[in-house]
């Protein structure tokens, strides 16, 4: 076990995932050692053991804290707004995905082995995180779409979340992929975080949907 106060080992822990985040902003999950996160601490690399046990935990660690990011958000649009259209929750909920690039790259990535490689501990700290996140958005359909019956909005939730998986490999294309589409002709309208998030949930969401696109159209 860490020795020291919980503020040191909570600042220890700190500096283990804001290295892997720095980390990621240039090398794949695959590319990232342990090695390689405890050269950006300041502490001897063999003292990560006592936080975490495995790269895994470290991401997964990231994962959370990106999740409690956009809670944040979310918990601002229900803070800060008494009424909202289905126009409008999905442009705020499309806006603050957008910022949460990183968040998506990990939903990306193979969560079974990150969790399959993570003690049980750490990942119900993570599905705290992740939870959250769900129950602000059934707080938002709660607030703002008062019609809503509570099939229809588990019925967005089990649809909306699993769409995330998929946003990121969607919206975020290298050259290389681009031309492999061009190559095999694949004809594919490039599309940002926010534009494929927007358009998702206003089909979620209903009717509106169809009759924006007609007068856009």
């Amino acid at each position: 076990m860490p020795k020291g106060s919980p503020e040191r080992t909570a600042a220890r822990k700190d500096e283990i995932i804001r290295a892997c985040e720095k980390l990621y902003q240039t090398k794949s999950f695959k590319e990232i050692t342990l090695k390689d996160i405890g050269n950006e601490t300041s502490f001897s690399r063999p003292t990560i053991y006592n936080y975490f046990q495995t790269k895994e935990e470290i991401f997964l660690a990231l994962y959370e804290l990106e999740y409690e990011r956009w809670n944040e958000d979310l918990e601002t649009i229900l803070a800060e707004n008494e009424q909202l259209s289905k126009k409008e929750i999905a442009e705020k909920i499309a806006q603050s995905l957008e910022k949460r690039a990183q968040l998506l790259k990990l939903l990306a990535m193979n969560n079974y082995d990150m969790e399959e490689s993570s003690r049980e501990e750490r990942l119900a700290s993570f599905k705290n995180a992740y939870g959250k996140s769900m129950r602000n958005i059934h707080a938002i359909l709660d607030k703002f779409c008062p019609g809503m019956s509570e099939e229809e909005k588990q019925t967005f939730i089990y649809a909306f979340f699993p769409f995330m998986f998929g946003i990121y490999p969607y919206t975020s294309v290298t050259e290389k992929q681009r031309n492999a589409m061009s190559e095999a002709g694949v004809d594919y309208r490039y599309q940002t975080i926010y534009e494929l998030t927007y358009r998702c949930l206003m089909r979620l969401l209903g009717e509106e949907y169809k009759r924006e696109a007609k007068e856009t159209s």
